[in-house]
This record gives structure tokens, C-alpha cells and sequence, in this order.
């Protein structure tokens, strides 16, 4: 399958709604992608299925807090010159890129790697989400190292890196990302096709371009657009959707807290009577409650739309006074793993509380319902 500009505009929206508030605003890493395959043409989507056993494979992507993304643009070339530091470390060819997670920009950087490199990028990604840590990913739960590895600052400077465990690589590489402006480029996790094979989440481009091709069509409030994403889902390896809330932001403050975006969000419902929702934030929308009752919760998605235009907001977008719909959808199963749950759940982030499938809340809680009804 070919990738071309024609598809960027709802692979752009579509990996926004899958990112959870977090991978980056995609805005200028989609110009720098349109402006880089109008240069080098289209670049080749490969099924992981049709990938050699033996090829060698990384994932590059940008690392810190999204926030600074906003300030510190990335340049068109950053992607190769990332790739090509990495390829003169290890001394090998890279055969092919993947992302570390279908999420806002970091859908787009592999897209430019491959096209100004003459690879194929792979269809999927290594989190079928957006999350903000490096042992958050499939591969590393896989047991794939993530390193060797390298980092490109926006001045070209290039680390390197060797680590013994992922959490280690997570601590170094966060570090070094405050250090060298609050965002860059890293190309880590190599790996063979074998390995790509049993650890991505598959054909999450190809389903970001579904949801962004139905946000165009279906474009609207919440009652447009819940059923036909409401059916796409259920085709899908993501559970079910579900309607958590409605109304408009009226508190959003946020702050980089140790390479990393951290606030919470307070939405008000329209009827006055109806208890505010609260979503937490690290990077990506975590916990969605009321009061005391949770609606959500990482790892399954948490999804922020523009109540008008159902249009997907990043976190680092996210203001007073929007009126917005909230959406839930279950996540892959392969988080709901005890051995993914280990690292993805809310636990992990510092919340006190377990994690329950947004299905089983579903029943404890009366408006987890379509929202027109």
C-alpha cells in the first residue's frame, strides 16, 4: 500500500483521536511531512505480516514534553539526520521504520524518515495509543532493548545511548530531553522483523486513517458522529466506545514536570445540576472521574473532542471555555495483559486505584451511553 499527502489530513485527525491528548501536535510535523512527500513521492505502508523475518527495523519518534513542540518546531531534516546518526552507530543499514505510538506527531516523523530515506514505514505502532514512557511501549514488554540508541537535539547535536533495562533508557533519555531543549528526536528499539512480529499493534496507520476519514465525513457534534465511530471500533482490535461526558472546560492548568506535560482538566456539564468531570493529564488524558467514580482510565483511551466539530484536542491545546465531548474506548487487549498491566496501569502513574475496563464502569455508571440518549 502506497502513502501519499491525500491520506495526511485523516491520518492527522485519526491519530490525534487515538493519542489520548498526547504524541505531539501533529500540525508541523504533517506540513513537514506533506512538503517532504510532495519531494520524494509517496512511501510504501508494509503489513508486518510482509516483512522479512530477518530485516532490521527501529523506531523513531520525538520524546519530552509535547508543550514545547509548540515553540521548538522541528526542521524538515530532522527524521534523516536522526536515522542516519543512529545507521553510523551501529554500522548496519535500517530496512524499514515503525512508530512508538500511533499518537498526533509521532505518527507523522517515521512517514518523513522513510520517505527521505527510500524505506517502507510498517503499519502500526508499538502502543495503539499514545503513552509518556519508554517501558510503556510493546516492544520493551515484547523484550525488545531499547538500545542501542541515539538522540538529535534541534541544533543536530547527537547522544548516544547504552543502558541495561528500559527503565534505565526511560530516566537517561527524559533527562537528556530536558537538557537538550525539552524535545527531540530519538530512533531506538532495533529490532528484527521476527521481533516486530510479535510485539506491534497492528494497522493502527491504516485505522487512524479510517477514524479521520469518518471525523471528515461525519463531521458534526457527538450525536453525528457516534455511530459510525461507535461501528468502526467494533471492527477494530479497540473495544467498545463510549460516551463519558459533555460540556465545557472552566479549569486547565498544566505545568513541565520532569520531561513531561502534568495538570488536570475540570469540564462542567451544560445542565448546571450534573457534577463536573475531572481528567488527570501526563502528557496524555489518564483518569477520567467524577467525584469519586471513575469513568475511565489508562490504559484504556480517553479522547477529547471539539463538541461542534468533534475535531480531536491535543492536551497541550486544551482551553478554558471549550465545549467539548468526551469520549472512552477500550484498548487493545494486549494491555490488559498482567505483563503490560505491570507498567500501564494507573498505578503506575502515581494513582490510587486499579485499573477496571471501561465496559465493566460502563455498568456502575449511567451516563457511559450514547450522547444523545
Amino acid at each position: 500500500m502506497k502513502l501519499g499527502r491525500e491520506s495526511l489530513d485523516d491520518l492527522s485527525a485519526g491519530a490525534v483521536f487515538l493519542a489520548t491528548g498526547g504524541g505531539g501536535d501533529p500540525y508541523v510535523s504533517y506540513l513537514a511531512t506533506q512538503k517532504v512527500l510532495d519531494e520524494c513521492g509517496p512511501v510504501d505502508l508494509l503489513s508486518v505480516d510482509d516483512l522479512d523475518d530477518d530485516a532490521y527495523v527501529v523506531t523513531i519518534g520525538g520524546v519530552g514534553a509535547p508543550s514545547v513542540s509548540l515553540e521548538l518546531l522541528p526542521s524538515v531534516g530532522d527524521s534523516l539526520l536522526a536515522l542516519r546518526a543512529f545507521e553510523e552507530h551501529v554500522q548496519r543499514e535500517v530496512d524499514a521504520v515503525v512508530s512508538f505510538e500511533v499518537g498526533g506527531g509521532n505518527s507523522m516523523i517515521p512517514i518523513i524518515a522513510a520517505a527521505q530515506r527510500g524505506i517502507p514505514v510498517i503499519n502500526g505502532d508499538g502502543m495503539g495509543r499514545a503513552l509518556p514512557e519508554a517501558q510503556m511501549m510493546t516492544y520493551p514488554i515484547a523484550g525488545v532493548a531499547p538500545t542501542p540508541a541515539i538522540a538529535l537535539d534541534y541544533a543536530g547535536n547527537v547522544v548516544t545511548f547504552s543502558a541495561d533495562s528500559t527503565a534505565t533508557y526511560e530516566r537517561h533519555v527524559r533527562s537528556m530531553a530536558q537538557a537538550m531543549g525539552g524535545m527531540i528526536t530519538t530512533v531506538e528499539h532495533p529490532m528484527t522483523g521476527k521481533q516486530l512480529k510479535s510485539s506491534i499493534v497492528p494497522d493502527t496507520i491504516s485505522f487512524s486513517i479510517e477514524i479521520g476519514r469518518i471525523l471528515r465525513e461525519y463531521r458534526g457534534n457527538a450525536q453525528r458522529i457516534y455511530t459510525p465511530l461507535h461501528e468502526a471500533f467494533a471492527r477494530s482490535l479497540y473495544g467498545e466506545l463510549f460516551h463519558l461526558y459533555t460540556g465545557k472546560v472552566v479549569d486547565y492548568a498544566s505545568s513541565v514536570v520532569g520531561g513531561f506535560d502534568v495538570g488536570a482538566a475540570v469540564i462542567e456539564a451544560f445542565d448546571d445540576d450534573a457534577s463536573p468531570l475531572t481528567i488527570n493529564v501526563k502528557n496524555e488524558y489518564l483518569v477520567a472521574r467524577i467525584g469519586d467514580q471513575v469513568l475511565a482510565s489508562v490504559p484504556d483511551l480517553i479522547v477529547v473532542l471539539d463538541y461542534e466539530t468533534s475535531t480531536p484536542i491535543n492536551a497541550e491545546r486544551l482551553r478554558y471555555g471549550q465545549r467539548v465531548t468526551v469520549y472512552g474506548v477500550g484498548c487493545p487487549d494486549y494491555y490488559r495483559k498482567p505483563i503490560a498491566l505491570d507498567v500501564v496501569a494507573p498505578r503506575c502513574f502515581g494513582f490510587d486505584l486499579d485499573f477496571v475496563p471501561i465496559e465493566e464502569l460502563a455498568h456502575a455508571h449511567r451516563s457511559l451511553t450514547k450522547p444523545d440518549s
